[in-house]
């Protein structure tokens, strides 16, 4: 047996192939063509119509009995032309809304969800070193097989669901990861005793039996609990302490827009048509999903015809700000404030997102928010014993043309490792511009998605290490979004655009939450302690200068900088929380966007992968930017496939396995829900 996890990476590039690496491949046959000759091409099913590229093809194929001849219409009246144009038309959408029917229920690769497989529940793990022995493995050569099928790049949410997913169908998955531990933004670590998550605050739409619970269930076969947070899950907080206002956000789809409505009478029609909007451009996600499955002329077809924007209200309103939306629905600037204080979940400015992302997250949470039990190294924790061929190691270099594989550093050593079909979890920026080599890069069809993206919004995050229980402090299963005020786009932007020092004494916007007062197994893992964990934006300019220094001697500068945004956001916390005082604080760090550039690989510093703004969600970005990329077996899975978020790179990562298993893994998910939650009712009515 051996396991996916990997030793810390310090450096990715990829390179062209090598002689000696592959017996089977013609070093001289490599050596004799051009890059662009040996990049793979996307492959299409027979009789698979590339519109995009054959123009009026549809037309000029119509049978002759069909087809009316140049004189007929030159002669024809108006109402004829009209006619025939619309049946060619309709034959066109028949045949599209055919080939769609059997492209999605017609599935030839095998099915992860095709069998339940969760098992009763184990007790949790306490022991650090027992879980180490998982979350932390060193490389071995001796471990890696002859024959891997798949090789992951990058062991965040993105990276992991997608190994367990093609280890469930028997693929020998090997998982490679930059720093020393799993998990990606899952990963947490420990200072002075407490024990802090990195980016996992609180996770919504997992009740019992819905598609997303289902899938994780499945992903970690069951073991994996967790727990719901208080309801009223969030608080947003608006104003100066001389003029606060608070607004509790409540779960539940009946209940939000009631409790809304109590809070701002008068204000129902309001309520009604953003809950109304929100409803239903989050529920045309699916063609999202369908355009970066598709085969590539289907996508191309249904965006540069419109038929995107028509079947699906996400793209009808993704070009449309949630600005400009919540402007158009009232007047009361704190309304508008609430309905889109979620802003920070996915890292831009309600005048620079698109209305439809920002409906995603509304809708994920509106059946609750719940955190794992256990902690965020459970997540995986529970992942990783599922893909039963693994190993890690520092990826040096990876060999993509032609899918050789991946070179390793292993001390001073170079060890080469092949498969063929590697995914990159890395991100879109690193894969293309710091894993390929420069010819590649070069290529246009790699710089047209480059030129389609760009680097989203640093982070800024603070761990507290708390003397005293959540009773004592205060501490609640609920987070606090606090805003200097209700104008978030000025506030936000003056923010941005002032003086590093300037800035980091007015910090405009604070999310607060309490990891250790959302899990019930933390009193009996650290008694007497608590945890406290804030996000901010920051600029990676501000910090650019040190990203080249060592993580422990950054100097004095940048300590002072740190520690400037520390005692801004601390004045915050003692205001909204006021049992928590100075004396009660054993710990204090900030990561700043060079700390994310370190240890999860973010270039810019980013928390989000790629920027989430309005052009993110446009139809044809979505059906370029997709799980295949111009080279030849190299996929994309993560955020940057989907959207930002756990749900959002989990997304990708089924996203990327329906393209590489030959099957729709959403619809197989819900399937399975669906298949689960009737049994269940079924034994419930014999019982």
């Amino acid at each position: 047996m051996y396991n996916p996890l990997t030793d810390p990476v310090s450096t990715f590039h990829l390179v062209p192939h090598t002689c000696g690496l592959n017996s089977n491949l013609d070093c001289h046959w490599l050596l004799d063509r051009s890059p662009s000759e040996l990049i793979g091409r996307r492959h299409y099913p027979a009789g698979a119509v590339n519109l995009a590229q054959s123009g009026n093809t549809a037309q000029q194929n119509q049978s002759p009995d069909l087809a009316p001849s140049t004189t007929e219409i030159e002669q024809g009246s108006p109402c004829a032309r009209t006619s025939i144009m619309w049946i060619a038309i309709a034959l066109i959408c028949l045949a599209l809304v055919i080939f769609l029917l059997k492209y999605v229920f017609s599935p030839t690769g095998p099915n992860p969800f095709d069998v339940d497989t969760r098992e009763p529940v184990r007790p949790i793990v306490f022991d650090k070193k027992e879980k180490k022995k998982v979350l932390k493995q060193g490389f071995l050569t001796s471990k890696v097989p002859a024959n891997l099928d798949v090789i992951i790049v990058g062991s965040g949410i993105g990276g992991l669901g997608l190994g367990v997913l093609l280890a469930k169908v028997g693929k020998k998955v090997l998982v490679l990861e930059q720093h020393d531990r799993a998990g990606g933004c899952c990963h947490t670590f420990t200072e002075k005793g407490f024990e802090f998550d990195v980016g996992i605050h609180y996770i919504g739409d997992l009740l019992e039996h819905k598609p997303f619970r289902c899938m994780l269930d499945q992903m970690t076969n069951g073991q994996l609990q967790w727990v719901p947070l208080d309801n009223p899950f969030d608080q947003v907080v608006l104003g100066p302490p001389e003029n606060r206002r608070v607004y509790p956000i409540y779960s539940g789809k009946d209940r939000f827009p009631d409790e809304l409505k109590r809070l701002f009478p008068g204000e129902d029609q309001a309520i009604d048509e953003y809950m109304r909007l929100v409803k239903k451009a989050g529920r045309g996600i699916w063609m999202l999903a369908f355009l970066k499955i598709c085969p590539f002329p289907v996508a191309k077809f249904l965006v540069y015809t419109g038929l995107a924007n028509r079947l699906s209200f996400f793209f009808k309103m993704s070009s449309r700000s949630l600005t400009e939306v919540v402007n158009e629905l009232t007047e009361n600037k704190d309304l508008r404030a609430v309905f889109a204080y979620i802003f920070g979940t996915y890292g831009n400015i309600p005048k620079d997102t698109s209305f439809s992302m920002h409906s995603l997250l509304v809708r994920h949470y509106w059946n609750g928010a719940w955190y794992p039990k256990g902690g965020a190294s459970e997540i995986a924790y529970h992942m990783i014993p599922i893909i039963e061929k693994a190993g890690g190691a520092d990826v040096l270099t990876l060999f993509l043309l032609l899918a050789s594989g991946v070179s390793v550093m292993k001390g001073q050593e170079e060890v080469h490792i092949h498969a063929p079909m590697i995914i990159s979890n890395a991100g879109i920026f690193n894969t293309y511009q710091k894993l390929l080599p420069k010819e590649l890069q070069a290529m246009p069809a790699i710089q047209e998605q480059l030129g389609l993206m760009k680097n989203g919004e640093g982070g800024l995050s603070i761990f507290l290490g708390l003397n005293g229980t959540k009773e004592e402090l205060g501490l609640d299963a609920q987070n606090y979004w606090v805003f200097a005020e209700n104008n978030y786009d000025e506030l936000v932007e003056a923010y941005s655009k002032g003086e590093r020092e300037e800035s980091a004494r007015k910090i405009p916007l604070l999310f607060l939450a309490s990891p250790s007062a959302k899990d019930p197994t933390w009193e009996e893992r650290s008694p007497g302690k608590s945890t406290l964990s804030l996000v901010s934006f920051a600029k990676y300019e501000w910090f650019e200068e040190w990203v080249d220094d060592k993580v422990a001697n950054r100097g004095p500068d940048y300590k002072d900088l740190k520690q400037t945004f520390i005692d801004t956001a601390l004045d915050v916390v003692m205001d909204v929380m006021p049992k928590i005082t100075r004396d009660k604080i054993a710990f204090v760090d900030a990561g700043t966007p060079v700390t994310n550039n370190h240890y999860i690989g973010a270039p810019r510093g980013e928390i989000y992968g790629a920027d989430h703004g309005i052009e993110r969600f446009s139809a044809k970005l979505n059906a370029t930017i997709r799980p295949q990329t111009p080279l030849k077996n190299l996929y994309l899975t993560g955020q940057d496939v989907f959207v930002c978020g756990f749900a959002g790179a989990l997304a990708g990562a089924l996203t990327c396995g329906s393209v590489v298993l030959g099957r729709n893994l959403h619809l197989d998910a819900i399937g399975l829900a669906k298949k689960i939650k009737l049994i269940k009712v079924e034994r419930t009515v014999i019982l």
